[in-house]
């Protein structure tokens, strides 16, 4: 969460809101105390990223892959368990 003065705001309104776009929340203060008055959000939430966790057809482990230990199977809780 991104924090900004209203003079900030003003003349650095363009680069705050490509930062709301991105997913990030943009809290406006205002005072000596920097007391929160507004915040900046985009209106359609950031699209989620894809990590890619599966492998995609034609995929193969290489010959020298090596399984994880069953101590660590069980420690992540997969097979083993």
């Amino acid at each position: 969460m991104a924090e900004a003065t209203m003079f900030e705001a003003k003349t650095q309104l363009s680069e705050l809101v490509k930062r709301a776009q991105r997913g990030e929340k943009v809290i406006l203060t205002t005072g000596r105390k920097k007391t929160p008055v507004a915040m900046i959000v985009a209106l359609k939430p950031a699209k989620e990223r894809s990590f890619d966790l599966f492998p995609r057809p034609g995929f193969e482990l290489p010959d020298d892959f090596d399984e994880l230990p069953e101590v660590e199977r069980r420690a992540w809780g997969g097979e083993g368990a």
